[in-house]
């Protein structure tokens, strides 16, 4: 059974995401590899790692919003490098409006968490 940080939806949509993005850049020419894809799959998979760590001190509610901002940050990192992937040709329109759309999803739901962090203080 699923439980903890991997039950919420913004965690389940981030992985999606970045596997998304690991599977697309599988395409990406080798002289990439150290730099673009290396790029994308570490800011893609960060932003699961900080709602993982994050959710682990929820009842710091300060902490709990920085680990979230963190993780947004990242969000928006891989955003940058879908530009870049892009306007190289790595990825076609279609491909990168629809990893965008769902990156800026994920965007959406890390800033509702920054913004209410009461709502995931854990339960006494």
């Amino acid at each position: 059974m699923v439980s903890g940080f991997r039950k919420l939806t913004v965690y389940r949509k981030a992985f999606d995401l970045a596997m998304e993005i690991f599977e697309i850049t599988k395409k990406f020419p080798s002289q990439e590899k150290y730099e673009l894809t290396d790029q994308i799959r570490r800011s893609s998979r960060a932003v699961c790692r900080a709602i993982g760590e994050g959710y682990r001190k929820r009842q710091y509610p300060k902490h709990f919003s920085s680990k979230m901002s963190d993780s947004d940050m990242e969000n928006t990192e891989t955003q940058v490098s879908l530009d870049f992937a892009l306007n190289c040709g790595y990825v076609s329109e279609e491909e990168y409006k629809t990893l965008l759309e769902k990156s800026e999803e994920v965007g959406r739901l890390l800033h509702h968490m920054v913004e209410n962090p009461e709502k995931y203080m854990p339960r006494s």
